[in-house]
């Protein structure tokens, strides 16, 4: 664990600013990414693989999903690279131009029909771009807030960025939903679908233009005016890190494995099993996500108080006990009994994710930070999202409730909770303090 000291301690007066701007960017890059898993459950397997059965089609569709994720720790590496070199702030504005202009472009790409086995390939291509895009952008944007911040409050403001997820699924699902209920099927499947990506364009200049004043953080400032800016960041962190990175990783993939089981793979599962209106299930989630949103600041501030592990302990407890009853309220096909599970599911997964923005940076030296969290982060995504919707769908491709989904998702908590106990604690206050109890408790 690291232990730093802010060159400018005290609380900044632009805080708020800084992290409403690291809030709003981040939003706009997990709507962009949300947007095509979405997508993805619902039009984009017969539109780009219409070859395939309908089950293989859902499979290959969530396949170029899962593309995504696997570009995530490359946008870490390269991104962090730049953010360790030359500043965080850079990091902001190049990921979520990349993104941006990404998913526009898959707005634009011709289905199967037009152009044969190009469509897929040129949807891969563009997939790739944005998991790159964002794999940047959550390094930079965590820094932001996590470096600027004091220390009594940096769970709280470094949680800023960690409400962007649920925020930019709520702005992509909103806008597919609206469309899915005014459009009919023939001119949702045929155009509606591309709606939501032509606007991320919209988005992203909206995002660039508040991040245009962010200010560079005073860690980087002072590692650049004393000279200690890690040549080469990357080979330092898996030099000198790689055990934190594994185990930093495994231990986020419970986090992204059960958002996703619940925002992707249950839309889809829900829609082409249980017969549940597309629109309803659409609902469902995102009552529970809206709500996990608005909790996430709340639970980062127990993270300042109390610690940030015994947190993140409690919540991939939590997931462990709750992915069996998620998969039970989900076979009841009852909306409000739905949007239970899924709710139960994500309060598990908010616990722990509330309080990684400022985890995370804690356990890294501030010359190879924006590498080494934003590679361990996004490691987590590859590990549990990735290939959540993929597994789960052929999990579930059969009658009765998806037991093996909810064996699949415990299977993966319980390495989340191992990996976790074997991480330390952070939060500065309750080092020391625990550091001043041994000291008294030492014999003279």
């Amino acid at each position: 664990m690291h232990q730093d000291r802010s060159p400018h301690p005290g609380r900044p007066p632009s805080m708020l600013r800084l992290a409403s701007a690291s809030l709003i960017g981040t939003a706009i890059e997990f709507y962009d990414f949300f947007v095509y898993g979405t997508a993805a459950a619902l039009v984009l397997g017969p539109l780009f693989f219409p070859t395939f059965s309908h089950l293989a089609g859902t499979l290959a569709a969530f396949g170029t999903f899962g593309i995504g994720f696997l570009a995530r720790p490359l946008g870490s590496v390269l991104f962090g690279h730049v953010g360790d070199r030359y500043g965080r702030r850079p990091v902001l504005l190049a990921s979520l131009l990349l993104t941006g202009l990404a998913t526009v472009a898959v707005g634009c790409v011709p289905t199967y029909s037009s152009i044969g086995v190009g469509a897929p390939l040129l949807l891969l291509l563009l997939r790739f771009l944005q998991g790159l895009g964002l794999g940047g952008e959550w390094g930079g944007a965590v820094l932001l807030t996590a470096e600027h911040a004091p220390e009594g409050r940096r769970g709280l403001w470094s949680s800023f960025p960690q409400m962007g997820p649920a925020v930019g699924f709520l702005l992509a699902n909103g806008l597919m939903l609206g469309l899915s209920t005014t459009l009919t099927d023939g001119q949702f499947t045929s155009w509606g679908w591309r709606v939501p990506f032509w606007a991320a364009g919209l988005l992203a200049l909206s995002g660039l233009w508040l991040r245009r004043s962010v200010e560079e953080t005073p860690e980087f400032r002072a590692l650049a005016a004393d000279g200690r800016r890690a040549n080469a960041p990357v080979a330092e962190v898996f030099r000198g890190h790689w055990r934190l990175i594994l185990l930093t990783g495994g231990a986020l993939a419970v986090g992204y494995a059960v958002f996703y089981a619940v925002t992707t793979w249950s839309l889809s599962y829900a829609t082409e099993h249980l017969g549940v209106g597309r629109s309803v299930m659409l609902a469902c989630i995102m009552v529970a996500v809206a709500l996990k949103g608005a909790l996430t600041p709340l639970v980062a501030v127990l993270g300042d108080r109390y610690g940030r592990r015994p947190l993140c302990l409690a919540g991939s407890t939590a997931c462990a006990l709750w992915m069996f009853p998620l998969v039970a309220l989900l076979a009841t096909a009852d909306p409000l009994l739905m949007t239970l599970g899924c709710l139960g599911a994500l309060l598990g997964m908010v616990t722990m994710f509330a309080v990684v923005g400022a985890y995370l940076p804690e356990l890294y030296p501030p010359r190879v930070r924006c590498t080494g969290a934003a590679v361990g982060y996004n490691l987590g995504g590859v590990l549990g999202g990735a290939l959540t919707p993929v597994v789960a769908t052929a999990l579930a491709d059969g009658a009765g409730p998806a037991w093996g989904v909810g064996a699949y998702l415990t299977g993966i908590s319980l390495v989340s909770l191992a990996c976790f106990a074997l991480l330390p604690e952070t939060n500065p206050a309750v080092v020391r303090a625990k550091a001043g109890a041994a000291e008294v408790a030492a014999p003279a």
